[in-house]
């Protein structure tokens, strides 16, 4: 009877660890790289069989822990940081529970490879609330196969539910992407990243998703069409199956500040946001338009659009960096006025892998009568 008690109360313990709740700080979570495993009694093969096995993750459906170098068929299966990695199969979730500051914006990286032919995505999401996005992973963005994705979230509650969900029903039913390197970071709210002296919001893009420090091909952020939700505050993203590349100052030639935005996906994807304006009113919209460093070479342009008015700025790139600035006046026509950004076409560097030009230090303000009338008289 002891003996049957204490096994009880054994259970019950693990349980309640499992689901220990951790403040969040910038950073991984705990056990975000999943460096802390299953017990060999836990696994059969490599699936892991207890919903709690994993230290820190709540874990459903078909869940591989995988170690780096391990085969699956002629591929060798790599993780981009330390030695293992978890693969999500047919309808695998894994998650963890976090506190938080109700009312407050976060953004989730994750890494993510695919390990199979098929059109892969996966569902991120966080309860209560609940909130949720697809993230399309089909298209790999470097030539490692691992790429870092981001999604947001405002926190509705003060404790959350974050997962990671593949959706995916195949035959084989461990066909599914690995998923490596979780971290969380605290955004500043969309409404409250505009200065005095510009009308657009993150214009220098100096707020965006966490990015690893050892990792030099940024963070990719899927289409989402919040502002408020999305992991570049001020910002949305307009495409069905592409993405932006997040580019940071330590890893890439950034014209401006800390961050700046690759447009990787041709015209296949927008970076766009709305800006409030007064119709019959002029404005001015000046940007940055370089490249990364990252040898993407050649004729690169960006199609600028604000408004009605329309401008290609064309960048001859080395791929070892700079930038040059671009402007564009436009007379508003209502009281909403959409700025878009696009690359003017697809180009891939020498490892074929997309690359594209760069856009920062985006800037919006009105250009007032007394401007235009100085420039008739100088004419």
């Amino acid at each position: 009877m002891v003996k049957s008690t204490r096994s009880v109360a054994f259970v019950i313990l693990i349980g309640v660890a499992a689901r220990a709740v951790f403040a969040v700080t910038d950073g991984l979570l705990p056990n975000g790289h999943f460096e802390q495993g299953p017990a060999k009694s836990e696994l059969n093969g490599t699936r892991v069989l207890g919903p709690y096995s994993i230290p820190h993750w709540a874990i459903s459906g078909f869940v591989e822990y995988i170690e780096s170098g391990q085969k699956q068929d002629d591929m060798l299966l790599q993780v981009p940081e330390g030695e293992r990695a978890v693969r999500l199969g047919n309808d695998a979730t894994i998650q963890q529970q976090l506190a938080v500051t109700r009312h407050t914006y976060y953004s989730i990286t994750f890494s993510a490879s695919r390990t199979c032919a098929q059109a892969e995505r996966l569902n991120v999401s966080v309860t209560p609330g609940p909130q949720s996005g697809v993230l399309p992973i089909q298209t790999v963005y470097t030539s490692s196969g691992w790429d870092s994705y981001s999604w947001a979230f405002k926190a509705k509650h003060s404790t959350v539910w974050i997962s990671i969900h593949n959706p995916g029903h195949e035959d084989d039913p461990a066909c599914g992407p690995l998923i490596d390197r979780v971290a969380v970071k605290t955004l500043r709210s969309p409404h409250h990243v505009k200065t005095a002296d510009n009308m657009m919001r993150n214009g220098d893009f100096e707020d965006g998703p966490y990015i690893f420090g050892d990792t030099p091909w940024g963070v990719l952020v899927p289409p989402i069409t919040e502002d408020e939700h999305s992991p570049l505050p001020g910002w949305m993203i307009m495409s069905d199956t592409k993405v932006v590349k997040y580019v940071d100052a330590p890893h890439h030639a950034v014209p401006c500040g800390a961050g700046a935005v690759e447009l990787v996906a041709g015209r296949e994807c927008a970076l766009v946001q709305e800006v409030r304006t007064v119709p019959r009113r002029s404005y001015k919209l000046s940007f940055a338009v370089g490249d990364a460093a990252t040898g993407c070479q050649g004729y690169l342009a960006v199609e600028a659009y604000a408004g009605r008015a329309t401008l290609n700025v064309p960048y001859e790139s080395r791929g070892t960096g700079g930038y040059k600035r671009a402007e564009l006046e436009f007379v508003a026509s209502d009281n909403l006025t959409r700025v878009v950004f696009q690359s003017a076409n697809h180009y891939v560097k020498s490892d074929a892998t997309l690359c594209g030009p760069v856009v920062d230090d985006v800037r919006l303000v009105p250009v007032h009568a007394h401007m235009h009338a100085a420039r008739r008289l100088r004419r």
